[in-house]
């Protein structure tokens, strides 16, 4: 009985983990393309999304469920709690991995219109000051592109 409702309570948390994982707002809206010639480019560096409690709470929740597989009693508990830290530690090392910030590119662009727009993206080999670019979107998703 104790295990039932661990178990149901293991796969709740995990459910609602995974729903506040998930992106808001995620549907696409028209692309916009400007034209535009780039003004200066900045190197930089781009934080990654990946949250590393996150690897080490589904860790161990994963290492709870494989060691209530084992044995029965006092040795399931053991078990259970064993598998629950080496989940956690083994969850965390692998989100840790993940998290380490991409080598990015800071550009401002002059739009033929005048205005000038700054676009932080990940690096696109080939851009210079004075080459005349598309950018493509708007906003967070918003790409310099060589014309």
């Amino acid at each position: 009985m104790k295990v039932r409702l661990f178990s149901r309570f293991a796969a709740f948390a995990m459910a609602l983990l995974l729903t506040a994982c998930a992106a808001p707002g995620s549907q696409q809206s028209s692309m916009t393309i400007r034209q535009g010639k780039i003004d200066q480019i900045m190197p930089t560096e781009i934080p990654t999304s990946h949250h590393t409690g996150v690897g080490a709470v589904l860790g161990g929740l994963a290492g709870v469920g494989i060691g209530s597989l084992i044995g029965g009693g006092t040795g399931r508990d053991v078990a259970m709690v064993v598998g629950a830290i080496g989940g956690s530690v083994a969850g965390s090392h692998i989100a840790e991995r993940y998290s380490k910030p991409l080598e990015g590119q800071q550009i401002f662009v002059r739009t033929d219109s005048g205005v000038l727009v700054e676009v932080t993206q990940p690096v696109v080999p080939g851009l210079r000051v004075g080459q005349r670019v598309f950018i493509q979107g708007n906003g967070e998703a918003a790409r310099v592109l060589p014309q």
